[in-house]
């Protein structure tokens, strides 16, 4: 795995009048995943050039690539490292060998449903096809897997395209976590929103909570935001209600690692507490995510697993000790609002309003498989 600075043409410009930049997450290149270290960010932006299916396993788990779109394509292309002795082999796939090999990867963060749904999607596809040889099985994979890819980017644009709808004038917004472009294969999902609103002469305004332990918000959402020209806030998780409190907020845009077929949405740890605070404010709380983070096969919250993170990201920032030695520590990464809290799910293929019927939902505004 190697490391070097990133380069200009890490910046696409993927929006209408070529007037905002944004991130690539990361992108296939030839036998190789090269993707931002989100790790790194501010201070410094370095690309990974990933060869090996552990290498991607372990980048996935220190956060290195994040946000559950983003994490389906890597996922995709992962299955691609684990199978590249196919690339031109004669023999038949060994499917059983290649699904085992894939393992770690698939759970590697399990309250993100696309990574496993995007893995699960490639081989379906594939072995659907019946190729006699590995290296056909391959070139199959690589192609369902950069469909997933150019599919997110579609996705996140309607995405910003209905959720744009709900705003006017001069909005002011929170958010919480990053749900941008770094979390996604296009413009993002949350922040997409965002900058599918400046696209439309919104003058947006965002509050980004910095988001503890790991300060995604501090460290991505403002850092983003400002590459793109979006006015940014940063505030501390704890001051959300407060600003409520004092100043008029349009409303709250979060991302989402997986929503159940009632509504219920697990995201990044402390999107509750910003829920309960956005209802006692009278205060439109919206998620935003794409159909492939639905998880129809589970009916409630109670059902989604929830990562837990280890206590030294809790304890410790970098090399400074943060909190008492041996103390305990309580850190899981994600949280579930309950449906009852979020004002409306903005999704590719349209917005559902409460009371949540997903399945329903998605079987009146598309032609999704369920």
């Amino acid at each position: 795995m190697m490391y070097r600075p990133v380069t200009a043409n890490w910046w696409c410009k993927s929006l209408e009048n070529n007037t905002i930049n944004v991130p690539k997450a990361l992108w296939w290149n030839d036998g190789t995943i090269e993707m931002l270290d989100q790790t790194k960010l501010p201070a410094k932006e370095v690309v990974l050039h990933i060869t090996e299916v552990d290498d991607l396993t372990a980048a996935i788990k220190r956060l290195s690539v994040r946000g559950a779109p983003a994490l389906g394509i890597a996922g995709a292309y992962g299955v691609l490292l684990a199978a590249k002795s196919w690339q031109h082999l004669k023999a038949a796939p060994d499917w059983s060998n290649l699904e085992e090999r894939v393992i770690p990867l698939k759970q590697a963060r399990p309250t993100a449903i696309n990574l496993s749904w995007a893995i699960q999607r490639v081989l379906k596809f594939a072995k659907s096809k019946n190729p006699g040889k590995a290296s056909e099985a391959y070139e199959l994979l690589e192609q369902e897997a950069i469909a997933i890819h150019r599919e997110d980017e579609e996705r996140c644009r309607k995405i910003g395209e209905y959720g744009a709808e709900l705003l006017s004038g001069n909005p002011k917004i929170i958010t919480h976590c990053n749900a941008g472009a770094l979390a996604t294969g296009g413009i993002g999902t949350a922040l997409g929103v965002i900058y599918a609103a400046a696209m439309h002469n919104l003058s947006v305004q965002v509050y980004a909570d910095e988001t503890r332990p790991l300060l995604q918000g501090a460290r991505l959402t403002a850092w983003e935001l400002q590459k793109a020209n979006i006015p940014v806030h940063l505030m501390t998780d704890g001051m959300a209600a407060s600003l409520m409190q004092r100043e008029h907020i349009d409303c709250v845009i979060v991302g989402a690692d997986r929503i159940a077929a009632n509504g219920d949405t697990a995201n990044k740890i402390g999107t509750y507490q910003l829920a309960i605070a956005a209802k006692a404010h009278d205060v439109p709380f919206y998620v935003a995510a794409p159909t492939s983070t639905i998880d129809f096969s589970i009916e409630t919250g109670d059902d989604i697993p929830i990562e837990i993170r280890g206590e030294e990201e809790v304890v410790h920032w970098g090399k400074i000790t943060t909190a008492p030695k041996d103390v305990a520590v309580y850190s899981p990464a994600f949280d579930v609002t309950p449906a009852h809290y979020i004002s409306g799910i903005i999704t590719d293929i349209g917005i559902a309003r409460p009371p949540y019927d997903l399945r329903s939902f998605a079987r009146a505004h598309s032609s999704l498989d369920l």
